[in-house]
């Protein structure tokens, strides 16, 4: 094991576990879909979980659900009365995420829009507090964009996948098709610049910004 893989199962081992429920969701996602690796996972979960509890949100939105293991773990800390607000394009995952928040006692408080995200996103009329962006990384900046004046001040925004695989770095010579490594890149590169917030670029998995709206 190279020391980058032994840091993060130190980590592992010093972070507190994913609850048994969340567990069986991960095996679930491995068994029966094609891309498992979508999953946020027990140490990024565990992260959302311990920012939502910072938080304490009113309302929480998502863009990328997946089969829910992230909308889980940030429900967590929801204020009394709060709720989420989750946005998935693919149909055929709304029967197991609606299971699984039932089973976690979340019904009534996460809601799952299924659908496109740029046009789900004008029909949200909330003031957000926390927002998780973990979708179509070519539309990172339309998302961004769309989000952010949602966004009460002092609010926060995630953005996963800004790492992209390390190809995001300037020693990287991006190959001309790969359109979503582009996208990352010119999308990181805009936050920094953005004076509208503060942000933090955490070198998580597989890259995590964390940005607070000024």
């Amino acid at each position: 094991m190279d020391q980058a893989n032994a840091i993060q199962a130190y980590a592992d081992d010093h972070t507190s576990p994913e609850p048994a429920l969340l567990s069986r969701l991960v095996r679930e996602t491995h068994l029966q879909t094609l891309m498992p690796r979508m999953l946020s996972g027990h140490f990024q979960g565990r992260l959302l979980s311990m920012i939502s509890h910072m938080v304490r949100p009113q309302r929480v939105l998502e863009l990328g659900t997946f089969t829910g293991y992230s909308a889980l773990c940030m429900a967590e800390g929801l204020a009394d009365g709060g709720e989420l607000h989750t946005v998935e394009q693919n149909p055929e995952l709304r029967s197991r995420v609606e299971r699984y928040v039932t089973e976690a006692g979340f019904s009534g408080r996460i809601h799952l829009h299924i659908g496109d995200a740029e046009q789900l996103l004008p029909t949200l009329t909330e003031t957000w507090d926390l927002v998780f962006i973990d979708a179509d990384k070519i539309r990172n900046r339309v998302y961004y964009d769309l989000v952010l004046p949602q966004v009460r001040p002092g609010g926060f925004i995630l953005i996963d996948n800004v790492l992209w695989s390390g190809k995001v770095l300037p020693s990287h010579a991006i190959k001309p098709a790969d359109k979503d490594a582009q996208a990352v890149r010119d999308f990181n590169d805009f936050v920094q610049q953005d004076e509208r917030v503060e942000n933090v670029f955490l070198p998580l998995r597989d890259g995590l910004f964390l940005v607070r709206k000024r």
